[in-house]
């Protein structure tokens, strides 16, 4: 049998989903989509078109005009895709500091979330995709073939941001790191809409003390078996 068309994998912030559907996505041959980028996407189309993100009614309504689209990478900058907003490259732009303090409440947005949603599904139908994300196995795609929980401790998950961004050379605070964590966790767990937790027939992953080496070891285990 061949592969699964869609593998959704989810989990918590810093959970190594993102790393971890990269590399499986690289090893297979498939596009790697974090959904999570179009979020980001719509947050930087209100910043520049809106000039903010507090205004639901305007961003939602926003969020459906605009067409985002996920595509394998076109240029061998460091990228893992192209992400386009009407067709604009804007891959690197929404990795800005102001987008990134925005985007946890654009994400929260109802009408948001409906109009992301049916993006992601139509992008996830073309086939042989990883999706990565915090509600592909229960709202997006509930009928993946495959799908996936990665989670780790809470306090796990703010060590590796914190060993992240020391290497980038910033200067951080591991309890500031834990809380921002915990914080992001509480909304994401009880938004009214999916909310993130593992679906039903999901194969949880617990990578507490696993590096990602192993984690990737396990997660591609999961996926050949599965073909």
């Amino acid at each position: 049998m061949p592969l699964s068309q869609i593998i959704a994998i989810d989990g918590p912030a810093a959970s190594g989903k993102s790393t971890i559907g990269e590399k499986i996505a690289k090893s297979i041959g498939y596009l790697f989509f974090d959904t999570g980028l179009m979020y980001r996407a719509v947050t930087w189309a209100a910043l520049k078109r809106l000039n903010g993100v507090q205004d639901e009614e305007a961003v939602s309504k926003l969020a459906n005009e605009v067409e985002i689209d996920v595509q394998p990478p076109s240029i061998s900058d460091g990228r893992t895709c192209d992400v386009l907003v009407d067709g604009q490259d804007v891959t690197w732009e929404i990795r800005r500091s102001d987008v990134e303090a925005n985007v946890s409440q654009v994400s929260t947005y109802a009408r948001v979330r409906y109009a992301m949603t049916a993006q992601q599904r139509k992008i996830g139908q073309r086939g042989q995709v990883v999706m990565v994300g915090r509600d592909i196995g229960t709202v997006v795609f509930p009928e993946a073939e495959l799908k996936i929980y990665l989670d780790a401790s809470v306090e796990e998950r703010a060590r590796r941001r914190y060993d992240e961004l020391r290497l980038r050379g910033e200067t951080i605070n591991y309890d500031e790191i834990l809380e921002a964590m915990q914080r992001r966790d509480r909304i994401d767990s009880n938004r009214r809409i999916a909310p993130l937790r593992p679906a039903e027939d999901s194969v949880k992953v617990k990578t507490d003390g696993m590096n990602v080496e192993q984690v990737f070891g396990k997660v591609l285990a999961l996926v050949e078996n599965d073909c």
